[in-house]
């Protein structure tokens, strides 16, 4: 509506300037001077209300409510302003009758071309809001209205009609116009608002999947890569000769997420990552691959920095204080790998090798991969390949070592212990074949493999009237944890029909170290009438109440305590101390390691009930077992 007004104006002005000029040329000059004054003067005020500050011309669709409904109002109350001042400018020239004699005069059809002209003018440019161009047009053209009808004559008032049915044309048409302008500008700003809320949605979507790439591949607690993403920035490096990969894995953490909670751990994960990342060369890599383990890949040649030097500063740099933590109650053992391998997931294999070698030497250590560590790993790669083929084709073997009672002949009991020749490695020591099975995948399959051979030699027994002789079969942490024994064993047991007494499960003291997981199982084992011993007992971490939460029926003392025992007073001390937790506790005690007849002899002068060791009888398969033992026809307890 203002930039119509401001377009008409100059042409009014030109149009009232030709009108004076006329009227002075017919002898009115000083009525044209008085007219075309006022008209530039409403002129003026009109270019003045146009360039005026108007709130509603800064309504946005942010504006805030209150502010948008007084900004509509300073919209409103200008529109009203403008049109009274078209009414008065059109007053105006509802006075140009005064300049030719009421339109008698031999001017007049040019003052009615001028009216007409203006009028139509008008009309043509207000399209935005028909209100004003129509308030300028009614007053002028009602004036030439009049003023024909007043003289009378034919002519005149044919002329006066249609002056009428121009000016109801033009309010038609100035109605029409608007409602175009309206349509148009409608589909015009539903468009820009189309565009404007593509772009915000295409932004949004654009912010959004930028966000999701990113937790895609980082972690959310600590802001550094993700294992997915760790891998996917170190493979596009990989082809670097120098490239280095460090492995850390944070000593102590499970212990304080157990005594300060788990927000606590993760506020010590994010204190960590802060730490690594302070440490890391410019260009490196850092990421949190899970849980409390983290990974470093950086070229030392670019940085400048090699690869002993930064472990030990990562290594320094976690061990520092944490506040609110006591002092050392944190650290970090880190394998580092320095290449270069053929590939990432090689790379992460020779850094995890050397992470667990690290891991055994003590907490705050870092160990680099060498030849030792990659002949180890070798070897461990060719049981994983090799085990489950084994198991399938019953290579590996089940032995048995006896247990007698403290007269050292009665047979009470065996114990199932797995031994399995590799064809190139030869003997393979059980720790590492569990080891091996945990890693490969086959913690159950061995598991059920063992419990097949000691089913078999339960069933031997009770054929040969040893029903009262139980048999031991070694139970791993992992394979607690990992694996429903409870369930395997009960279940195999009622399958073959076998007494649940005849079935003793020896389990080490490291089990204690999770007894919530795994109680459970225990009782069920317990309930269903099987024993359960503490193997080892002595060197690990067991506890008086853990005794009972572990159901433990019966406690081995470790070897390391029994060998030698005649000749060292510490020794018997403890194993006396031992022997008399298993009176109070109601516990029996087994003596394993028994090396010699001196130590036979000291242990039962000790009242040991019960005795193992090489001195007594070797591991040996269940065939020579039958043939050295069995066929003595020694009386089971």
């Amino acid at each position: 509506m203002r930039g119509s007004v401001l377009t008409a104006i100059p042409v009014n002005m030109l149009l009232g300037l030709a009108s004076m000029l006329v009227a002075y040329h017919s002898g009115h000059g000083e009525a044209g001077a008085v007219w075309f004054a006022f008209s530039t003067i409403v002129n003026l005020a009109r270019i003045g209300l146009c360039r005026a500050t108007c709130l509603g011309l800064g309504l946005t669709s942010e504006t805030p409510p209150a502010m948008a409904a007084a900004a509509m109002q300073s919209a409103d109350r200008h529109l009203r302003a403008c049109i009274a001042a078209a009414s008065l400018s059109g007053l105006v020239w509802a006075c140009q009758p005064l300049l030719c004699a009421g339109y008698t005069s031999a001017q007049t059809l040019f003052y009615l071309a001028i009216t007409c002209g203006i009028t139509a003018g008008a009309v043509t440019h207000g399209t935005a809001y028909a209100r004003i161009p129509l308030a300028f047009i009614l007053p002028p053209l009602l004036s030439v209205t009049i003023c024909l009808v007043a003289v009378g004559d034919f002519d005149r008032t044919c002329l006066a009609v249609c002056v009428l049915l121009y000016l109801l044309a033009l309010t038609h048409t100035a109605f029409r116009s608007e409602a175009g302008f309206r349509e148009a500008s409608r589909i015009k700003n539903e468009a820009t608002a189309l565009a404007r809320s593509r772009a915000e949605a295409h932004a949004s979507v654009s912010a959004l999947a930028d966000e999701m790439r990113r937790r895609a591949t980082h972690d959310d607690l600590t802001g550094l890569l993700n294992r997915a993403g760790f891998i996917q920035q170190a493979e596009s490096r990989l082809p670097a000769s120098s490239i280095s990969l460090l492995l850390l894995d944070l000593d102590g953490f499970k212990l304080v997420n157990d005594v300060y909670g788990h927000k606590a751990g993760d506020r010590v994960l994010v204190e960590v990552a802060r730490r690594i990342r302070a440490e890391l060369p410019e260009s490196g890599l850092a990421a949190r691959l899970g849980g409390d383990e983290f990974a470093v890949l950086y070229d030392p040649a670019a940085s400048g920095m090699p690869h002993d030097r930064l472990a030990a500063a990562l290594v320094a740099a976690v061990a520092q204080p944490l506040d609110g933590f006591d002092a050392g109650r944190l650290g970090v053992s880190i394998g580092v790998h320095p290449g270069p391998e053929p590939s990432l997931t090689e790379m992460l294999s020779c850094a995890d090798a050397a992470l667990y070698a690290a891991k055994a030497a003590g907490r705050n250590h870092y160990r680099m991969f060498d030849a030792g560590l990659r002949e180890r790993l070798q070897i461990r790669r060719d049981l994983e390949r090799d085990l489950s083929t084994a198991l399938a084709e019953g290579t590996p073997e089940v032995w048995f070592q006896p247990i007698y009672s403290i007269d050292a002949t009665t047979l009470v009991g065996l114990e199932a212990l797995v031994r399995w020749q590799h064809p190139r490695l030869g003997w393979i020591a059980p720790p590492d074949l569990v080891a091996t099975a945990a890693t490969a995948g086959l913690t159950e399959s061995l598991l059920r493999y063992i419990l097949e051979q000691v089913c078999a030699m339960m069933q031997i027994l009770r054929g040969r009237g040893l029903g009262n002789v139980r048999v031991a079969m070694n139970v791993s942490p992992q394979e607690m944890a990992q694996v429903p024994v409870d369930e395997i064993v009960i279940e195999r047991l009622r399958g073959l029909d076998l007494p649940a007494a005849m079935l003793e499960i020896e389990i080490t003291e490291e089990t204690a170290l999770d007894i919530a997981a795994v109680q459970g199982k225990l009782q069920a084992l317990s309930r269903a009438g099987i024993r359960v011993a503490l193997d080892d007992f002595g060197i690990g971490y067991s506890s008086l109440s853990s005794l009972r939460q572990l159901r433990a029926d019966r406690i081995k003392i470790d070897r390391s305590f029994v060998t030698g025992l005649s000749a060292s007073d510490d020794k018997r001390g403890l194993v006396l101390a031992v022997l008399g937790l298993g009176r109070m506790l109601g516990l029996e005690v087994v003596a394993e390691g028994v090396e010699s007849d001196e130590d036979l002899r000291t242990l039962q002068t000790m009242g040991c009930p019960f005795l193992q060791g090489y001195h007594l009888g070797r591991p040996m398969p269940g065939c020579e077992l039958e043939v050295k033992v069995f066929a003595n026809h020694i009386e089971a307890a």
